[in-house]
Order: C-alpha cells, then sequence, then structure tokens
C-alpha cells in the first residue's frame, strides 16, 4: 500500500460513489490471513492519534482521584465522573461494570493507580481498561480528555476474534490528502501489531457509508 495505489483507489471510489444526503463516513477494512484466531497475539487492539482526526470531541471519563483542589475542579467538566480515592474499595462489581459500560476511558491520580489496581485491578486489566497516569492538574485533564476522544481504538475483537478490521478514517469531505494520510496511519499501526506484520494482510479496501468497497492494490 502506497501514496499512488491509495490516490487510484480514491479516484474510483469518488467516481462510483451517489451523492447522499448527509456526509458519509470514509472507512478501511484490513482483511487477515494466516492468523490463528485461537493465539492471544491474533488479538488486535491499537490506539491511533489520525493526523486528521474523525471527530475531536472530549472524550466521557471516570478519573480517580485523591487531591481535594483537583477534585472540585474535575467535577465541574461535563462527561466525567469523579470517584475519590477513598469510595474505589467501596465499588462493588455491579459499579464498577456500569463504569466499563459508560465511560471509554479511565484517569487516576498517580498514587492513587495503587489503590485502583489494588481493589479494581481484577476487573480493569482483562478488559484493557486500566487507568492512565495523570497530574493532579485540571488543564492536562482536559487535554488528555480531548486527545482520547481524537483517537481512533482498532480492534478485530467484537465478542470472539475476527480476520478482518473495520477502521472509520475519516468523511468523504475530506480531501484526497487527509485520507490518505489517516490511511496509511491506520493501516502502519495494525501492520505492526501483526505477528507476522505484511504476510498477515491479505487484502484492503476503502468505501464510504452506503458505497461499494473498492479494493487497493
Amino acid at each position: 500500500m502506497n501514496k499512488e495505489s491509495l490516490q487510484k483507489a480514491l479516484k474510483e471510489l469518488r467516481e462510483k460513489n451517489k451523492k447522499r444526503n448527509f456526509v458519509q463516513t470514509a472507512e478501511l477494512i484490513i482483511n487477515f490471513k494466516d492468523l490463528d484466531l485461537k493465539k492471544p497475539e491474533s488479538n488486535i487492539k491499537v490506539e491511533v492519534m489520525l493526523p486528521h482526526p474523525v471527530a475531536a470531541v472530549a472524550q466521557k471519563a471516570a478519573v480517580f482521584v485523591r487531591d481535594k483542589n483537583f477534585m472540585a475542579q474535575a467535577k465541574q467538566l461535563e462527561n466525567v465522573k469523579v470517584i475519590p480515592e477513598n469510595e474505589i474499595e467501596k465499588l462493588s462489581k455491579k459499579d464498577v461494570e456500569k463504569l466499563l459500560a459508560e465511560y471509554p476511558v479511565f484517569f487516576a491520580e498517580g498514587p492513587v493507580m495503587l489503590t485502583v489496581g489494588k481493589y479494581l485491578g481484577q476487573q480493569l486489566a482483562p478488559k484493557g481498561r486500566m487507568p492512565k497516569p495523570i497530574q493532579p492538574d485540571i488543564n492536562q485533564l482536559k487535554k488528555m480528555l480531548l486527545k482520547a476522544g481524537s483517537a481512533t481504538v482498532i480492534t478485530n475483537k467484537k465478542g470472539k476474534p475476527l480476520p478482518y478490521v473495520h477502521i472509520k478514517i475519516g468523511k468523504e469531505d475530506f480531501n484526497d490528502d487527509m485520507l490518505i494520510e489517516n490511511i496509511l496511519a491506520a493501516y502502519n499501526a495494525v501492520k505492526a501489531a501483526l505477528p507476522k506484520k505484511d504476510h498477515n494482510v491479505k487484502s484492503a479496501y476503502i468505501k464510504f457509508t452506503m458505497s461499494k468497497a473498492v479494493r487497493i492494490a
């Protein structure tokens, strides 16, 4: 996959695309081969910052805190669940499941990470949802929330591992250069996570929401 092959695929896609009453999402599909989906290394999950985010919005998050001033400031933010350190051990398994379902991202002050690990680690760690450490700095938290909202998580696990990944890489009104940069960033991130790199890639396609897929040479 290179810039030239992507330009050719995008040209074909735009020529075949029918005008819709909404702005369609551009999607990349990467099909795998020679992957033993029963092995853990075949479970692909990577987080990539696309050069041109599909949507840069502050992410919903749960934040485990100790510092009282930071706690008061964080409570003023929308879509942020603030959990004081002294309440962590009181959380039931059901409480944690609700947090996992409602908040895609967890943060914790550095000193609070040990408490989270002690009481919640058995539920969070297997799901890859242990908190990211932060300083008790409200501006840093705001930046990390925005960054998390801009990040694209790519995984082939939808209940069970699948032999492909489906990635939103832009909108149809992105110009070709923007889409190409996003496609290459996503493709390279996935390739790096595969056990045999290029040898595990069977094919790749690009499409818009309602269009037919076009194969990338």
